[in-house]
């Protein structure tokens, strides 16, 4: 599955991965996300708060919409954190 298809503006993918290149930021998003296990990632409130942060991180302002794009894109994926295949089936999404 896409991020398109849940309707996450390719504009704003990109602006995040300019965004994350800088290393600062990337750590401070690292820190974030540090310690997240699957249950984490299903759980609604706690997506939720994970972007609210993140973009507040990346000085990204979203609208409603775009946060439960966001949240709704990530409880789709099933994301494990611990699995490399999930963590690479991601990475070939977003490069």
């Amino acid at each position: 599955m896409s991020y398109h298809q849940f309707g996450i503006s390719p504009q704003l993918v990109e602006r995040i991965k300019l965004k994350m290149k800088n290393p600062a930021t990337k750590e401070r998003v690292k820190k974030l996300v540090e310690g997240l296990t699957k249950s984490d990632l299903q759980d609604r409130m706690k997506v939720r708060r994970l972007v609210k942060s993140a973009a507040s991180l990346l000085n990204e302002r979203l609208t409603g919409v775009q946060e439960e794009q966001i949240v709704q894109f990530v409880i789709a994926q099933k994301i494990d954190p611990k699995s490399t295949l999930h963590l690479i089936k991601l990475w070939g999404m977003f490069r």
